[in-house]
């Protein structure tokens, strides 16, 4: 991301903070009103105060030492040693490979498991990633899971019994007081549970840890044949793991991270609810067996079962909100945004960004136009009106999108249809993924050719003002290229391509073999999707997108 960029939506935050703060007291006001008629104020209703953080256990990562006595880092700390002040990334592109990855962190913990997500389904790759982890703790591994409580509604009774397992404990991230109703929640405290815990991180005895834009659920890892992600994370080792334990415990230890005892009825959730065994979770379903099989079948999975995975070392810097972002109370130089500034500096000659969601705002289009005027070559993918699972987002991008082709920026819309994954070399089977529809959800940019950013930071002003990130920049070549892959390569059969006629009118380049369809409107969609897209893009609402 380059600094003009970022200072364009930093600019922009302070020109609109006055009327943001007006609308966030408004929406709430109106809320309230609707549905409670005005006659109880937010301290008046029950059981929407949050408890206090007394009862709190005071924890922490292993420390260097104690990890590296561990047989991760007995395994892993001589090949550190022989690349000092770089770290060992492998990019974990294909979505078995990604379960894998965790799956096999799990199994080889010996000591500790930190981990920290935004959304975890309570779905089959979900329910066995907290089976396993709590088969772990079955072996003497303390699990510390913290989760965004946003979402977290469906598995609320299965973490009651992670919870009372005397090696693990939940917390809950800026947690809703109101068990039954989030949107109670929102009316009562919009300003901070506007507020959402988007980083992922997946640590083993502070030795191992995998970042990037996943979610914990069957959409991330190909399982299924319902909605599907196309995404990006990294696996890592060296010093950069240090300092995302040290991040974890950062986010454990702030006053938004509450004890799930400390939120709900622990003896009556724990009637309903307990996880099964792995073991027996497969025996009960043949579908789940056939997905396990083809993970174990990855190559990162043979790989590192030979101890033979290979590693791109890098210099590598972790990005990372304060927590008291989710309480917004963080400044300016705690903020992810400041820390991308100073790692990544001005792109000279290519900046080729990959986001799901953008939403450059005003000063965001200005800023990357003004790049493309001193010359650099600047190529954007997100997601089309088509493959998007967010449509209003959209409409908080589709407005700019004349704009930013007058200034010669390139511009692909992702392609709902498979292939899925735009950063493997070849097609995936049709037989794993069937016919589902696959949606962009990597968040990841390149910078001339040299470094790039991977994580969980979107192209848009809730990452930039509302929700805490976290990311790596990897001063890396060899991953730099495989992002230009995705581009010059991969991504015209996959994306549709966006022009401007003579006439100044969007079109849109489909290009298959043999022949290329030309759109004039946006491809596969209805008038009513359109229509609600150009109304959205009316409104003043970039800042919540």
């Amino acid at each position: 991301m380059s600094i003009c960029y970022t200072r364009g939506i930093c600019h922009e935050v302070r020109l609109v903070f006055t009327v943001k703060k007006t609308l966030h007291y408004a929406t709430a006001i109106l809320l309230s009103t609707f549905l409670l008629g005005c006659s109880l104020l937010p301290h008046d209703l029950p059981g929407v105060t949050l408890p206090a953080l007394e009862e709190r256990t005071i924890t922490t990562a292993l420390t260097l030492e104690e990890a590296n006595q561990t047989a991760l880092g007995q395994t892993l700390s001589p090949l550190v040693a022989d690349h000092p002040d770089k770290s060992g990334i492998v990019a974990l592109t294909d979505a078995l490979e990604a379960f894998a990855a965790r799956l096999l962190l799990v199994e080889n913990a010996e000591k500790t498991l930190d981990v920290q997500y935004y959304i975890w389904r309570n779905d089959d790759t979900g329910r066995l990633l907290l089976s396993a982890l709590h088969e772990a703790a079955e072996r003497g591994v303390r699990v510390r899971l913290l989760l965004d409580d946003l979402n977290s509604g469906p598995l609320e009774g299965i973490l009651t019994h992670l919870h009372a397992h005397p090696n693990i404990e939940v917390r809950m991230f800026n947690p809703f007081p109101a068990r039954r109703s989030r949107v109670l929640g929102f009316i009562t405290d919009f300003n901070r549970a506007n507020r959402r815990m988007h980083n992922k991180s997946f640590t083993a005895d502070n030795q191992v840890t995998i970042i990037g834009g996943r979610n914990i659920g069957d959409s991330y890892f190909g399982a299924g044949e319902g909605f599907l992600f196309t995404d990006l994370d990294v696996l890592a080792i060296g010093p950069v793991v240090t300092d995302v334990s040290d991040d974890f415990d950062r986010f454990w230890s702030s006053p938004s991270a509450y004890p799930l005892h400390q939120l709900v009825d622990m003896q009556r959730k724990r009637s309903r609810y307990k996880p099964q065994p792995v073991a027996q979770m497969l025996a009960a379903n043949d579908a789940l067996v056939e997905f396990m099989d083809e993970v174990m079948a990855t190559t990162f999975a043979a790989d590192a079962l030979r101890g033979d995975v290979t590693f791109m070392w890098a210099e590598t810097t972790m990005v990372s909100d304060d927590p008291l972002k989710g309480l917004g109370k963080a400044e300016e130089e705690q903020m992810i945004m400041h820390q991308l500034q100073k790692a990544v500096g001005e792109p000279q000659h290519y900046f080729e960004l990959i986001s799901p969601y953008f939403v450059p705002t005003r000063w965001g289009v200005d800023a990357l136009i003004e790049m493309a005027e001193q010359g650099v070559e600047i190529i954007i993918l997100t997601n089309s009106l088509e493959a998007t699972d967010v449509a209003i987002v959209h409409a908080g991008y589709a407005k700019w999108r004349k704009k930013l082709l007058r200034a010669g920026i390139r511009i692909f819309e992702k392609r709902q249809i498979l292939p899925l994954d735009p950063f493997m070399d070849e097609e995936p089977a049709v037989g794993r993924l069937g016919s589902s529809a696959a949606s962009l959800h990597a968040k990841t940019f390149a910078i001339d050719g040299q470094r790039v950013f991977v994580g969980s930071f979107n192209f848009d002003p809730r990452s930039a003002l509302l929700n805490t990130e976290l990311g790596f920049v990897i001063d890396s070549p060899e991953l730099a290229q495989m992002i230009d892959q995705t581009f010059t390569e991969r991504m015209p059969m996959q994306a549709y391509e966006l022009q401007l006629s003579p006439q100044g009118r969007l079109y849109w380049l489909e290009r298959k073999p043999g022949h290329i369809i030309r759109h004039e409107k946006d491809p596969y969609t209805t008038w009513l999707q359109r229509f609600n897209m150009r109304f959205f893009s009316l409104l003043p609402i970039d800042w919540l997108l």
